[in-house]
This record gives C-alpha cells, sequence and structure tokens, in this order.
C-alpha cells in the first residue's frame, strides 16, 4: 500500500471529535464527583462507597482513554513529517503504531461505559429499596 499524506491526514477529524466525546465524560464524571462529595460528607452510606470507587476506576480509564487518542494525533503528525521526507517505511510503521493507538483508546472508551453502565445500576438498585 502506498501512504500518501491524505491517509494520515483522515485520522485528524477522527481523533478530535473523539477526544471531545472523551473531555465530555470527563467533565460529566468531574461533576458527578463533587455532588457525589457533598452528598458523602452528609451521609456516607455503602451504596455511595460502591460508586465513589466505581468513579475512581472511570477515572483513570479516561487518562488513559485521552492519553492514548494524543499519541495516535501525535503518531498521525510524525507519520505525515515523515512521508513527506520521504521515509516511507518508517512512516507505514509509526501509521500503524497511530491505528493501534487509536484502536486502545476505542478500546478503553468501551470499557468506561461498561463501568458507566453498573454505576447507573448500582443508584438504580439504590432508589428501588
Amino acid at each position: 500500500m502506498h501512504l500518501t499524506l491524505s491517509i494520515p491526514a483522515l485520522l485528524f477529524p477522527a481523533i478530535s471529535l473523539t477526544m471531545l466525546a472523551y473531555n465530555a465524560r470527563y467533565l460529566a464524571i468531574a461533576a458527578l464527583i463533587r455532588q457525589l462529595h457533598k452528598q458523602y460528607s452528609e451521609d456516607a452510606t455503602s451504596p455511595l462507597k460502591k460508586q465513589i470507587s466505581q468513579l475512581r476506576k472511570r477515572l483513570g480509564i479516561i487518562k488513559n482513554m485521552q492519553a492514548m487518542a494524543i499519541i495516535s494525533f501525535l503518531l498521525a503528525v510524525i507519520t505525515m513529517s515523515l512521508i513527506y521526507v520521504e521515509l516511507t517505511l518508517w512512516a507505514n510503521i509509526v501509521f500503524g503504531a497511530s491505528l493501534i493507538a487509536l484502536i486502545v483508546s476505542l478500546l478503553l472508551s468501551l470499557i468506561e461505559v461498561q463501568l458507566s453502565t453498573k454505576a447507573l445500576g448500582i443508584q438504580l438498585n439504590t432508589m428501588e429499596k
């Protein structure tokens, strides 16, 4: 396959939109943590402790999701630089690494969505009791 400048450039909008979505998830969790902090200081019940544990995991995953998306973005830029200086073999290798970083980021996003669903389940169970 012949790698041209336009191929890694196709990742730019995808990665940018992905990073916006990740940032929105981070901001939503930050707001929830602030809200739970207030509730926890008033009443430290078991369901709140479970939610706090889930939120800690989710924050770590979101941090890693964002890091992998940024790495993917940087590798796409490096790929374009390597294509420009006609180092085709290295450009192909770095572009492959960029795609792998993006895949890891998306897989982490999937895991975070699963944890988010579990956290909502905890809250629903608490309301049903």
